[in-house]
């Protein structure tokens, strides 16, 4: 017994000895040399492990320095790989593992410029069976791992398939995982950190379920990931170039594989800053910070929802290029693929692609059972085959503040800049399904000065908004290079301001309305050919606007300080006729609708003007009217109501005017009955018109004239009363269109013992034949009424006084100015004074200029005044700051000479003489200056204009400082003198009396 007891004692000594040699040496031996055998049959590169050691006591295993491809530079590697076996994976039927660590791996992934990859070709796999492959009812294997430690590993990443190689690297990558098991409703715990060179973090907890369904569950973030890594992949497919930005991100996610691909995402937060994104060489993006917090996503009903969007201080560049594209918008199109030149060099091996491919295949066909598991025979019954629903987003507040926009409008010849900033932005409850209103509120300047704001809702689907917008201090010129190639005009100021309820409930057909109050202020409209003001105001009112669809209703339209300058050009054209530019290949057609039907309340003019002028004659013909106020009644272009007028003026600052009365507007032959009252017209200021018509200039006299024309169903009866006082003619006018009668006898007969002449002329007709004409029916009995007149006896009213002793008859100018002296002023004084102690007497002033004495300075001021108006036409086209009036711009003596060359063409209409081109430039300079002189120093419009200004000055003086009436002081004709003095010129000064 006891030699049966030694031997067994010795046997179990004997097998813990071979199993002890075994386990530590001849284990681990025949699994480093089976391990580097398959390495190096498998594998198309150097690979080696290290060593292999194993615990057969304790089941611990221990791999050693894996490397596998350039020894210095492996694509694969790791220090150390542990296994820590436990025993009752004998008989539990599942592999356990108490423990499994990996440190210090490391991993390159290299994808080449013809898209091999690295990892693909390290070894040489046999092809997997394809039987295999297509059974779906494998099972996992069964396995249990209490714990997973992969520390301080990294990785290294490089595409170069992109025009510039992406690179970027973990060198800290640390993964945990605990009680990872492939058995039903186990739940395995994540914790992954890993950090790169670059300052990026990613860190991930969680837990996760592999069997029986894919599921998990934890929460995701990424802090400092600088957008330069990934670049490349966007600036492949955009023309945009990144200087800086850097993304942070955090998420709570679920995933559930069990019948669909579910994936949410709560608790989504997102900041990006720093953003700056050029394009060509130009900025084309600047964000300091965006945030997004309180986001979800919910991959299986396709739905995002996004709680908090801020952005501040954006900044945008783009532009409207000439053929209409947007040029940020055609940068964001995809660029591209790579051309056939370039694909042809970085096709790969046939071999090689078939690899590729096959991986390629093998792992999306992985991706896509493991995202959309087969169903079941009935579930597959059940479903039908529909259409993904589109994707929903839901934004319940954005916020931009601060914002900047650079736009830039080439299509117009000259390019518009428009500024817009800063511009705040505010949306809530928007939901891309578009199927419920969102709240918008939007407040920006606009190019500096000009605000614009805008709040409400706005609906998609069906497209509806309801909006308040209101504007300030628009600057109208904005719209210029619009409008001015159409129109022969040029704005020169405007500001928009409103306050407006917007509308639109459709598109097809528009179904907008709108309402609220529009102003218009400091509008100035010049005539671009003769470069004179045409139409400007100080503020144009528009009341309780009301537009709904064909229909239009104003309130009430305030005009403030109006002004209209109405000419008849020498050709009889006006400067109104030629404002149109006729566009090429423009068809004017019919339209079928019906026009639409207007209604304006009422209109109020206070403080209007206008000018009058009429080249057509010799000389010139011009005429003010100013202080114009009253009001226009309701018109309305679908009533036959008339519309009241009472409208108030004066004719040269003296004459009152006034019009009362009603009209039909739009219809005026249907019903008008209209008053008009002119007092106290200077006569002289229709001297064109008596000489062109008379054969007579005027030398003196007053108009009054009441006009009452009244039209019903358009039947015409006027009354004309005309009343001429003090009414004396001047020299015979040779006119060819004059009238063959008595003109001087006519008047000298009809003249009162007042010396009035009172004339009243009705008329009666219809105007709707066609020959029935006014003017001559006024014309024909004038010449009666004149007939009569010759066979009366007639009167003769003629009274002079004199003066003092003083010398009162001449006013003495210095040349070329209508400035009172001193001493003008002191004659003037004394002389009003005499005036008003004989109110009997009235005073006639005759404006005299010189062309000998007054041609040269006048010459001297228009050449500067010339010189002004083009240099500060200059300077506003090349948008240089310029003074609130040209007369202030002072022009350097080294500009004039290229200034002084538009003017001589300009003025002379002709090029300068062929052999002033041997000059030199202050020769040639002279010799246009000398030609512009000689042309204004006999110019006798100018000559003339300075002897009324003459004259106007001392009926302005007489009457403001000498407290005259000024119906006492006539203008008579102004005269044209040849006298040469001692540098002055005296205006005469006639009396004579009512």
């Amino acid at each position: 017994m006891r030699i049966r007891k030694k031997s067994l004692a010795v046997g179990l000594l004997i097998a813990s000895f071979i199993y002890t040699t075994a386990g530590f040496l001849l284990v681990p031996a025949i699994a480093l040399h089976t391990i580097n055998s398959q390495l190096s049959r498998l594998a198309t590169v150097p690979a080696q492990l290290g060593r292999v050691e194993f615990n057969p006591f304790s089941m611990q295993a221990t791999l050693w320095d894996l490397q596998i491809g350039d020894p210095d530079a492996p694509d694969i590697s790791f220090q150390r790989l542990y296994v820590n076996a436990e025993l009752d994976s004998l008989w539990t039927g599942a592999l356990h593992l108490a423990d499994v660590e990996l440190d210090a791996a490391h991993g390159e992934v290299h994808f080449a410029k013809d898209g091999t990859l690295n990892l693909a070709k390290l070894f040489n796999l046999p092809e997997a069976d394809a039987a295999a492959s297509d059974d779906t009812s494998q099972t996992l294997f069964p396995l249990r791992i209490d714990r997973v430690a992969l520390n301080k590993n990294s990785l290294h990443f490089i595409d170069e398939r992109t025009q510039t190689a992406v690179e970027f690297a973990y060198d800290d990558l640390s993964l945990e995982l605990k009680n990872l098991s492939t058995r039903p409703d186990e739940t395995t715990a994540i914790t992954l950190n890993a950090s790169g060179p670059n300052g990026a973090r990613l860190a991930w907890q969680g837990n996760a379920t592999l069997a029986p369904n894919i599921t998990s569950s934890g929460s995701l973030s990424i802090q400092d990931a600088q957008l330069s890594t990934l670049w490349p992949y966007i600036r492949d497919q955009f023309d945009l170039d990144l200087d800086s930005g850097a993304l942070s991100a955090s998420t709570e996610y679920q995933l559930d594989l069990s019948e669909q691909t579910d994936f949410r995402l709560q608790n989504a937060q997102l900041a990006l800053t720093t953003l700056s994104i050029d394009a060509n060489g130009k900025p084309r993006l600047r964000l300091p910070s965006l945030a997004v917090s309180d986001s979800a996503l919910n991959l299986a009903k396709r739905e995002v929802v996004i709680g908090q969007l801020h952005s501040s201080e954006l900044e945008a560049w783009a532009a409207r290029e000439q053929n209409g594209t947007i040029d940020l918008l055609a940068l964001l199109d995809s660029k591209p693929q790579a051309s056939a030149n370039q694909a042809e060099t970085s096709t790969p091996e046939p071999s090689q692609q078939s690899t590729r491919q096959t991986q390629a295949a093998d792992v999306t066909d992985s991706t896509q059972q493991v995202a959309n598991p087969a169903p079941s025979p009935a579930t597959a019954a059940q479903t039908p085959a529909t259409q993904s629903p589109p994707w929903r987003v839901q934004l319940k507040d954005a916020t931009l503040d601060g914002s900047q926009l650079h736009l830039v409008d080439r299509v117009p010849s000259k390019p518009v800049a428009l500024e817009v900033g800063p511009l705040d932005i505010s949306i809530s409850q928007f939901d891309s399904l578009g199927t419920t209103p969102f709240s918008v509120q939007l407040t920006t300047g606009l190019n500096n000065n000009g605000q614009l704001s805008a709040s409400g809702q706005v609906q998609l689907k069906p497209l509806s908004a309801t909006l308040k917008a209101s504007t300030r201090n628009i600057d109208l010129r904005l719209a210029r290079p619009y409008f001015e190639p159409l129109v022969r005009i040029q704005l020169r100021s405007g500001l928009a301001n409103s306050d407006l309820n917007i509308n639109l409930n459709g598109l097809e057909p528009l179904a907008l309305e709108v309402s609220g109050d529009a102003q218009v202020s400091q509008l100035h409209i010049i005539d671009a050919e003769r470069e004179r003001d045409l139409l400007k105001w100080q503020q144009l009112e528009l009341s309780s606007i009301d537009y709904q669809g064909n229909r239009l209703t104003i309130n009430k339209v305030a005009l403030q300080q109006p002004y209209v300058r109405f000419i008849i050009n020498e050709n009889l054209t006006t400067n109104f006729s030629g404002l149109l530019v006729e566009q090429p290949g423009t068809s004017q057609k019919q339209s079928s609708s019906a026009p639409m039907a207007i209604r304006i309340g009422g209109v109020t003019i206070a403080d209007g003007s206008a000018n009058f002028a009429d080249f057509s004659l010799q000389p010139d013909f011009s005429a003010a009217i100013g202080q114009l106020n009253g009001d226009i009644g309701t018109l309305d272009n679908q009533s036959t109501k008339p519309a009241s007028v009472n409208v108030t003026g004066k004719i040269d600052r003296y004459a009152p005017v006034s019009i009362k009365g009603s009209l039909t507007p739009f219809d005026p032959l249907n019903s008008l009955d209209i008053a008009t009252s002119f007092r106290n017209v200077e006569l002289t200021t229709l001297t064109p018109y008596s000489g062109k018509f008379a054969g007579y200039r005027i030398r003196k006299g007053r108009l009054n004239l009441d006009l009452h024309y009244r039209i019903e169903q358009g039947q015409l009866n006027a009354e004309n009363k005309v009343l001429l006082e003090g009414l004396q003619l001047g020299e015979k006018v040779d006119s060819p269109d004059a009238v063959d009668l008595p003109v001087r006898l006519a008047i000298a007969l009809l003249k009162d013992s007042k010396g009035n002449i009172d004339i009243q002329l009705p008329v009666a007709g219809n105007l709707e034949d066609p020959q029935f004409s006014v003017m001559p029916i006024i014309w024909q009995t004038l010449r009666n009424l004149v007939g009569r007149a010759a066979q009366a006896p007639f009167k003769f009213i003629a009274g002079l006084v004199g003066g003092n002793e003083q010398d009162l008859s001449e006013v003495s100018f210095t040349a070329g100015r209508e400035t009172l002296g001193r001493d003008a002023e002191g004659t003037l004084t004394t002389l009003a004074s005499a005036l008003q102690q004989r109110p009997a007497l009235t005073l006639e002033v005759e404006g005299i200029s010189s062309a000998a004495v007054d041609g040269p300075q006048l010459a001297s001021e228009r050449l500067a005044r010339e010189y002004q108006r083009l240099q500060f036409k200059s300077l506003q086209a090349m948008g240089e700051q310029v003074p609130a009036s040209r007369e202030l711009i002072e022009v350097d003596d080294e500009d004039k000479p290229a200034l002084l060359e538009g003017i001589y063409r300009a003025r002379l209409k002709q090029q300068p003489p062929e052999e002033w081109s041997q000059l030199n430039q202050e020769e040639r300079a002279a010799k246009m200056e000398q030609a512009l002189l000689d042309l204004w120093s006999h110019s006798n419009l100018m000559l003339r204009k300075l002897a009324q200004r003459r004259a106007a000055a001392i009926k302005s003086y007489l009457v403001d400082a000498g407290g005259l009436d000024p119906e006492r002081v006539y203008l008579i004709d102004v005269s044209i003198t040849e006298q040469a003095s001692d540098g002055h010129v005296a205006s005469a000064l006639h009396l004579g009396s009512e």
